[in-house]
C-alpha cells in the first residue's frame, strides 16, 4: 500500500468562505473527503495536514519522511516565499507534486514564481479541487514508474 502525505498551506482552512470567485465554494473538509475517497479507490493511505505556520509544515514533512512514499503539497502563499519548505521537500527525497486550486499563471505576476517547483516532480494548477485528485493519481503513477526502474536495475 502506498503512503501519500497531503499538505494544505496557509488560509486554505478558509476555503468556501474566502474569495469564492477565485477558489469556489468547496470547503477544505469537502476537499479532504474527496481525497480520502480517491485514496481508498487507489488503495493508498494518506495523512492530511493543514497549517498556517511555515514551521509546522516543515516539521510535518520531516516527521513523515520515513512513512511517506510521495508528497502532495499546496503551499499556498508559502509557494512564493518559503525556502524552508523548499529545503524540507528536497531533504526528504520523496517525489512531490505541487498543487494549486487556481491557475496561478492567470493571476498576479508574483504568483507565477514558485520556490518549490524545482524540487517537485510536477505541478498541477487551475483545476480547483480536482487538482488534488489529479495529483493523487499522478503520485501513484510516479511511484509505479520508480518501482519499475528499481526492478529493472
Amino acid at each position: 500500500m502506498r503512503h501519500i502525505l497531503v499538505i494544505h498551506g496557509p488560509n486554505l482552512d478558509l476555503l468556501g468562505r474566502r474569495e469564492k470567485d477565485i477558489y469556489g465554494e468547496t470547503t477544505l473538509n469537502q476537499i479532504n473527503q474527496m481525497i480520502e475517497e480517491e485514496a481508498r479507490e487507489l488503495n493508498c493511505e494518506i495523512r492530511i495536514k493543514q497549517s498556517n505556520s511555515e514551521g509546522e509544515i516543515v516539521s510535518f514533512i520531516g516527521e513523515n519522511r520515513d512513512w511517506a512514499d510521495a508528497l502532495i503539497i499546496n503551499a499556498a502563499a508559502y509557494t512564493h516565499t518559503s525556502i524552508a519548505i523548499r529545503d524540507a521537500i528536497a531533504g526528504v527525497e520523496i517525489p512531490a507534486v505541487e498543487v494549486h486550486l487556481s491557475n496561478v499563471y492567470r493571476r498576479e505576476p508574483f504568483r507565477r514564481n514558485s520556490l518549490i517547483a524545482e524540487v517537485c516532480v510536477g505541478q498541477i494548477t487551475g483545476f480547483g479541487p480536482q487538482s488534488y485528485l489529479l495529483a493523487l493519481r499522478a503520485s501513484i503513477d510516479i511511484l509505479k514508474e520508480i518501482s519499475k526502474k528499481i526492478r529493472n536495475l
